[in-house]
């Protein structure tokens, strides 16, 4: 009956609506009837008014995102190089997608928006829950979509994003709305987005304006760690794989277990902070355990990771157990790999000769008995031999103008911060000029690279005096990555001004003026005879007699006597000393004018069974002219070089095809080395595979085989390591270009 109320079923959904009197004129005498049927456009135009009369809600039927790693989403955001099959995209920057509907959508009487959801609560108000509408001109800056093309029942839209988005896993769902009703499409978790920082967004404050260092510090994948003595450096190829299969759901996986609140994700400085703190599991479960212990059973040695893609997948696919072990190229290392992954532009650093100040004094305190012997229970300070942390670049609006720019992030758990063991992000602006009182841990950081060495005597009455300054044995170089090649690049400028300007005196005693200690740099005594040592040609090697040369000089006019006091000890690279294996009196005469050289030697026998990771040896030397009672004191930090292993790939490299290569080494030691694991991995070449090998012969050189299936076409690196008891810190690197199949 006209008028009447009635229900109708439309798929699963039921609509209630009332149907309109219907007045139907019919001509007595019709003229120009087509018996062949209505036309297309008419079926259309009478499927619509049936549409219309019978009460169908416009319903969502299908949503492509043009996700695929070849399309012009991925393209456009630099995102295609991730083996993910979710659409990735980068915050500030618009993408496109279609939407199928059950009709033709129509702009006078429908709407339709998307609904965006992150985290388990999603608010409008905290900005966790996006809701983006259609808009005839887009006024940029805003979430918000338009309709750039119709096809019949499809829309397709361009969405854009705030360059102030959060960062996350997005649930997305479609709603549209017509006159007859409301219809929601179904949450799928393949249409789930994953937002990115953008570095080539000028309105994100991680945009960085080079794109060579766009390149470098986002989009690649493999990358340098230097290691080891200011005088003797080694490097080895890390493989970040930010974008390896599984690696971007466990980066977002790991950013979920620091618990920053989700409305809290806008911000790379919050961002990478939480990021240097869960790295290390120290207080929160996180992804690695540190340990320098030498004791690696249960888990994997530090010197022989090769990459960060197991342990992040391994952390994630454990529910958060963490990974067993590292030490801070592997902490720095994981760090990189997740905040590019995020799409904070990220680097390893390497600071050599690294200060670790324990009492906030922004110096580096040494202390001898009245006999000059060094009192080990005071020394809680200590010098790195080296140091690797991160360098994440950013803007910095919560702070003072011209404090943006790269900061130092470091995830090696040393001291707390905040309550918890991260560090930074802290501009290196900051550090460089002295000013310590900036956010995050500037103080700290200052003290790796810039502190001064003191050294103190204990007098008869208990109380310490200021014997000997050292202003140049801090920070003595710190190195990177070079932009575009495998070369290192040295930034110690970046983070300090030049050794004994007066500028770098300036930030010295600025940043001092902050610390707990109050220090006497002059002292009247004087400083005619001079104390240095070094290494002879490129530094001593495992299995031989490790050989220094001490030098002496007097730029006096007189003659002057001396006796040195000698110690070695066994240390970790950390400047902790395991125990002191020689000791020795050096009795030195000089003539006016006089510079003597004197050999040092210490004898394999001496250090063979004393040994722990990176073969690290500290000689302090101390002692006094007799003539003017000048002190003379200096520690000096030696490695043992350990040999490389020598990767040699046999025959063409073609993805989908089997290849092989040797893996040759050279037991540099007048003993036998046994159980022996070599890991090998490569992006695109093959995963981590560890693998037994026989016990290698004293002296003796050894090749072994390994086969693999390349995945991935253009220039790969295989990477190798060895873990040995007896021997740690060897690896190899060998280029491959592969070909498609």
């Amino acid at each position: 009956m006209p008028g009447e109320t009635t229900s109708v079923r439309n798929g699963s959904a039921v609509g209630r609506f009332s149907i309109p009197t219907l007045v139907l004129q019919i001509d007595p005498k019709p003229e120009n009837v087509e018996t062949a049927g209505p036309s297309r456009g008419d079926k259309d135009k009478l499927s619509l008014s049936w549409s219309f009369l019978l009460g169908v809600t416009l319903t969502i039927l299908s949503v492509d995102l043009l996700k695929t790693k070849e399309g012009q989403n991925r393209q456009e955001h630099h995102t295609d190089s991730f083996h993910s099959d979710n659409l990735i995209v980068r915050r500030g920057q618009s993408f496109q997608m279609w939407i199928e509907l059950s009709q033709p959508f129509d702009k006078n009487t429908d709407e339709l928006h998307l609904e965006l959801n992150l985290g388990p609560i999603p608010l409008v108000s905290k900005g966790t829950q996006i809701i983006v509408s259609l808009v005839e001109e887009p006024e940029g800056k805003l979430w918000e979509a338009k309709i750039i093309e119709h096809k019949d029942n499809r829309i397709k839209l361009s969405v854009s994003s705030p360059p102030t988005a959060l960062i996350g896993q997005y649930r997305l769902t479609v709603v549209a709305q017509s006159p007859k009703g409301v219809a929601k499409s179904t949450y799928d978790p393949n249409n789930d987005i994953y937002m990115l920082f953008n570095p080539w967004c000028e309105d994100d404050t991680v945009y960085m304006e080079n794109e060579g260092e766009r390149t470098e510090y986002i989009l690649n994948d493999v990358g340098r760690l230097y290691y080891g003595t200011v005088n003797q450096i080694g490097a080895r190829t890390w493989n970040f794989g930010q974008f390896a299969d599984g690696v971007l759901k466990a980066c977002f996986y790991v950013l979920d277990k620091t618990n920053i609140p989700f409305h809290g994700r806008a911000d790379p400085v919050n961002v990478a902070r939480v990021i240097s703190a869960i790295v290390n599991s120290l207080d929160d479960n996180g992804v690695l355990e540190g340990n320098w212990s030498g004791d690696y059973f249960g888990g994997t040695a530090p010197t022989s990771w090769t990459g960060s893609v197991d342990i992040l997948k391994k952390y994630h696919s454990e529910n958060g157990t963490p990974v067993k072990y590292g030490q801070c190229w592997v902490f720095s290392g994981v760090t990189t790999t997740v905040l590019r992954c995020l799409g904070i532009p990220c680097r390893s650093v390497t600071n050599f000769s690294s200060a670790h100040d324990t009492d906030d004094s922004m110096t580096i305190d040494v202390y001898f008995d009245e006999k000059m012997h060094p009192i080990d229970a005071f020394n809680t300070d200590s010098i790195w031999n080296f140091h690797v942390w991160n360098d994440c670049w950013m803007a910095r609006p919560d702070l003072p103008s011209g404090m943006g720019g790269w900061q130092a992030v470091d995830s090696t758990p040393q001291e707390s911060s905040q309550g918890m063991f991260c560090c930074g992000p802290a501009p290196i602006n900051a550090i460089r000029s002295g000013e310590v009182f900036h956010k995050y841990d500037a103080h700290f950081v200052f003290a790796e690279v810039s502190s001064d060495k003191i050294y103190w005597q204990r007098k008869e009455n208990g109380k310490f005096r200021l014997i000997h300054t050292e202003k140049d044995v801090v920070g003595c170089c710190i190195l990177t990555k070079a932009v575009g090649s495998c070369d290192s690049n040295d930034i110690t400028l970046l983070y300090k001004y030049p050794e004994g300007s007066e500028e770098e005196r300036i930030a010295v005693e600025t940043a001092i003026s902050y610390g707990t200690k109050s220090v006497v740099y002059n002292t009247s005594t004087p400083k005619d005879v001079s104390l240095e040592v070094a290494v002879k040609g490129d530094g001593p090697r495992m299995g031989e007699d490790a050989q220094l040369v001490i030098k002496l000089q007097n730029n006096s006019t007189k003659p002057r006597n001396t006796n040195l006091h000698s110690e070695v000890a066994v240390m970790y690279y950390t400047g902790v000393l395991k125990a002191t294996i020689k000791k020795e009196n050096i009795p030195a005469k000089l003539n006016p004018g006089e510079v003597k050289t004197l050999n040092w030697v210490l004898r394999y026998q001496d250090y063979k069974n004393q040994l722990v990771d990176q073969a690290a040896l500290m000689l302090t030397l101390s002692g006094q002219v007799k003539e003017t009672q000048q002190i003379l004191a200096t520690q000096y930090n030696f490695r043992l070089r350990t040999p490389d292993l020598i990767i040699t790939p046999l025959g063409n490299a073609v993805v989908g095809k089997e290849m092989t290569a040797n893996i040759t080494f050279s037991n540099p030691l007048p003993q036998t080395l046994k159980n022996i694991t070599v890991l090998v991995e490569g992006l695109g070449l093959q995963s981590a595979q560890k693998m037994a090998v026989r016990d290698v012969d004293p002296c003796s050189t050894v090749t072994w085989t390994v086969s693999f299936v390349p995945t991935l076409s253009g220039p790969r690196k295989l990477l190798a390591s060895l873990n040995c008891h007896q021997l740690t810190q060897v690896h190899g690197v060998a280029d491959i270009i592969v070909r498609e199949n």
